[in-house]
């Protein structure tokens, strides 16, 4: 295979020698199964919650208002434990994500990624063999920390794993198998939604296949050089990046790790090195990026697109089927964003989204504004309509700010900050992703069609924030960035220098606090 020589256009930047080899793509690809984990269950949720089956044994009420014939469209869905059954898995996500912070800096991204495997599938057991609402919340919080831990470890290793050239793609990897797992999981409720009475528990039974690739995969991967060095192994961090570049001239790059893990551990608190003016560009960007991402409105659809198909006057069947339709358009999207991202670059690709998902928001919202009332549904014409929408909505998000919200967090914080920092880029996500999904039901039920436009105003909104803070991130060594993009930044630079003087202070005063 081709060497891929990884080079920047930054001047005193060094150029790091690298190909992609055979051993970085089965590494990529076993640890990618993380998003697939997250994935399906994102996709699975959605659909077991628009089962009969599944509503008469859990949520008789919801059954009931779901087959009245004169139910509001709006609100037959409406009731804060089905809403809960889905949420809960995010919340416990949210508190897991800094425990696996500091798992990845103490034990590494690989063993991270093993126990999430082992919580995931503990989490399937409860939720596929659940008797009783109190089992299968358990199981979603088991299930929780296993994606609470799998999201903070696998995008790092992803990023610290690829050459600077091509570390958008490999990254994407990751949302890519979100994006296959969401397409499964709405082909698997497809079909298991005609097995009578017990084919929800098939749906989520499975998601226990790639969390066992996962954990087995794992055993075949090495840990990321970064986190071998960080922990001052550096006789195996270097042979290992010598076995993922393929070549034996890893030196200037193993200097600059070396550098960097040496910076690091000067810094016994992370999380407060975090608060300082220095640390706020990445941290307000990438916890920004995970709320507006989910402001996009895309969880809503995807959590509940079966439901929101029903809605809009699709048979059950019919809206499982049109799930299936936008879960291909999602896979087909972020493969073009693993093509484009490491030469197009970041910022273009999230602009561009922004306008795709604001007009396709915003048309949806006025037809069912127009059309869809509290009973009767779409005409046919028009169901199709908002299906054709929510797909090329889809399209946008899927190569722009579903890939982009893990990859610029990943990538962006100096290594001291790196596993903390991305934790609260975690939790956030999973905060807001918990708000979404707890609030939508309620939120569709009060404000209807509104709905829709409530999103398309936060798009515009960071529309607005990507075009004059979001800086451009791609071909930068993961450790040059403080030089090469914060302190060249137009804003943020202003926060780099107070950088400087507490590294000046340090060597002048390194016993002053």
């Amino acid at each position: 295979m081709p060497a891929v020589v990884v080079t920047n256009h930054g001047g005193d930047v060094p150029d790091f020698e690298g190909k992609i080899t055979i051993y970085v793509i089965i590494c990529v690809f076993i640890a990618a199964f993380g998003g697939l984990m997250f994935g399906y269950d994102i996709g699975i949720s959605g659909g077991v919650t628009s089962m009969d089956d599944f509503l008469k044994k859990f949520f008789m009420n919801v059954y009931e208002k779901k087959k009245h014939v004169h139910e509001n469209n709006y609100c037959k869905y409406n009731d804060a434990l089905l809403q809960l059954f889905t949420s809960s898995l995010y919340i416990a996500a949210l508190l897991a994500s800094f425990v696996a912070s500091r798992l990845c800096t103490k034990m590494g991204r690989k063993p991270t990624m093993q126990i999430a495997s082992i919580f995931f599938m503990v989490g399937v057991g409860l939720q596929a063999g659940g008797i009783n609402i109190v089992m299968i919340v358990c199981g979603r919080i088991m299930l929780g920390i296993g994606v609470g831990f799998a999201n903070q470890a696998v995008p790092l290793f992803l990023s610290e794993l690829a050459p600077a050239k091509m570390r958008g793609a490999l990254n994407i990897c990751f949302q890519l198998f979100i994006t296959i797992g969401i397409l499964a999981a709405g082909i698997i409720n497809y079909f298991t939604s005609k097995v009578h009475p017990h084919g929800w528990r098939i749906s989520l039974g499975l998601a226990i296949v790639p969390a066992v690739i996962l954990l087995i995969g794992s055993f075949a991967i090495c840990e990321t050089p970064t986190s071998l060095i960080e922990r001052k192994n550096l006789d195996e961090g270097k042979a290992t990046l010598k076995k993922i570049r393929g070549t034996e001239d890893v030196i200037p790059e193993f200097e600059s790790i070396v550098a960097a893990s040496e910076m690091a551990r000067q810094v016994k608190n992370p999380f407060s090195k975090l608060m300082k003016p220095s640390s706020r560009p990445p941290l307000i960007i990438a916890i920004l990026l995970q709320v507006f991402q989910q402001f996009t409105g895309i969880n809503a659809i995807m959590f509940y697109a079966p439901v929101l198909f029903q809605t809009v006057g699709f048979g059950s069947n019919a809206s499982l089927l049109s799930t299936v339709i936008t879960g291909l358009v999602n896979v087909f999207s972020t493969l073009v964003s693993i093509y484009t991202v490491d030469w197009a670059g970041r910022r273009i690709l999230l602009l561009e989204a922004c306008v795709q998902m604001f007009l396709t928001q915003t048309v949806v919202g006025l037809i069912l504004l127009i059309d869809l009332k509290t009973t009767g549904s779409l005409n046919h014409v028009e169901a199709v309509i908002v299906v054709v929408l929510v797909c090329i909505f889809v399209m946008g998000f899927a190569w722009s700010w579903g890939p982009l919200g893990w990859l610029i967090p990943s990538e962006t914080f100096p290594l001291e900050t790196r596993t903390a920092g991305f934790a609260f880029a975690v939790s956030s996500n999973m905060l807001f992703t918990f708000i979404i999904a707890q609030a939508f039901l309620s939120m569709l039920c009060h404000m209807r069609a509104g709905i829709f436009f409530f999103f398309a105003a936060w798009i515009l909104v960071m529309g607005l924030f990507t075009l004059f803070f979001v800086p451009e991130t791609k071909g930068v060594p993961i450790d040059s960035m403080v030089e090469k993009v914060w302190k060249q930044h137009w804003f943020w630079k202003r926060y780099m220098v107070d950088a400087d003087d507490e590294e000046i202070k340090e060597q002048v005063h390194p016993h002053v606090k």
